[in-house]
This record gives structure tokens, C-alpha cells and sequence, in this order.
């Protein structure tokens, strides 16, 4: 299987269900800054709407920087807003729920369960220009923590904006980082 880590998102177009209208959502639109596309493999389910909530709860924390978020399964933008008026926890949600009924998507990005029709949990930031940086899916089973992507998306900025150094396991912002360096081999 081939990483699809630094390479550039496809071109796409798909309808999306936000803030309480259906629009239009392209790569173009999503190529300018940081954005999150959060796979799950359906609406109406069970732990799908945990892992919405738990991304809804912290939604302003990743706006504050830069970054928007992105929620992808194979339903329909009709079924988004039908989950969304029915369930108080997808309520909650502000951010775009992009709709990829024909499976471009999430076969594009390697989420695709082909004999189910919807996706597994994959969790992908991009950097302005569509650039992928970070790739994580999980078996269905497994339900995400946005705090921990939260604190990923930090240290994807970071290194970004600071080409020389790496941060290290449990990194925050504001703690140290490394600069490699045959000083260093050994002596972590």
C-alpha cells in the first residue's frame, strides 16, 4: 500500500450540509488552509456520533488555529440534515458534513469499504495546498479523541513553521522540541 503522506488531495466536488443550507465543497476551497477530513461510516449510528459530538465539542479550538474541519461518510447531504435536526448531539456540529454517496472520496483517500458502501475511520490533515500531512484509520470498532488530534494538528503546525525541528512524543505547545543533529544520536 502506497502513503499517501505529502501528496496533494484530488480534485473533487461534492455537496455538503452546513450550517443549515446544502453548498457546493471542492478541493479548491479546501487548498488555502489547514482542514481535517474526518471519515466515519455512517449517519444514524452508534459510534459515529461520539466521535461528531467529540469534534463538535472542540471545533472552536481548531478554528482559533486555522483549521477547518471536515466530516465525510457515503451518505447523502439530505441524510446529513435529517441526522443533524434529529439528533441533539449532531446539532451540535458547525462545521461542513461532506457528502460522498458515489464513494469518490473516501476510495480517493483509501477508506473505502468496498462490500459495505461506506468508509472505515480515517482521520487526514491537510496543510495549505492540499497537502496531506497526517493519516491515521482506525477499524470501525475504534472510536477517535479529538483532543489527541488536536494536539497532532499542533505539532503538524509547528514543525510547518519551524522546518528544523521535530516535536516529540507528547508534545504540547510550548514545551521543548528537537533539532536533529548527530549530537543527539544516543542521548534521548
Amino acid at each position: 500500500m502506497e502513503s499517501i503522506i505529502n501528496k496533494i488531495i484530488p480534485e473533487f466536488k461534492v455537496k455538503a450540509y452546513h450550517n443549515g443550507s446544502f453548498k457546493d465543497i471542492s478541493d479548491k476551497d479546501v487548498a488555502s488552509s489547514w482542514g481535517i477530513f474526518f471519515f466515519y461510516p455512517a449517519d444514524f449510528t452508534f459510534v459515529c456520533p461520539t466521535e461528531l459530538g467529540d469534534m463538535a465539542d472542540h471545533y472552536d479550538e481548531f478554528k482559533k488555529i486555522g483549521v477547518e474541519v471536515y466530516s465525510v461518510s457515503t451518505d447523502s447531504e439530505f441524510v446529513h440534515m435529517a441526522w443533524h435536526e434529529a439528533s441533539d448531539t449532531i446539532k451540535k456540529i458547525e462545521y461542513p458534513m461532506l457528502a460522498d454517496p458515489t464513494g469518490f472520496l473516501t476510495r480517493a483517500f483509501g477508506v473505502h469499504i468496498e462490500e459495505a458502501g461506506q468508509a472505515y475511520r480515517g482521520t487526514f490533515l491537510t496543510a495549505p495546498g492540499g497537502i496531506i500531512k497526517l493519516s491515521e484509520i482506525h477499524d470501525n470498532s475504534i472510536g477517535r479523541n479529538a483532543e489527541e488530534l488536536l494536539r497532532k494538528v499542533q505539532a503538524a503546525q509547528y514543525v510547518a513553521a519551524h522546518p528544523d525541528q521535530v516535536c516529540p512524543a507528547k508534545w504540547t505547545p510550548g514545551e521543548q522540541t528537537l533539532i536533529p543533529g548527530i549530537e543527539l544520536v544516543g542521548k534521548i
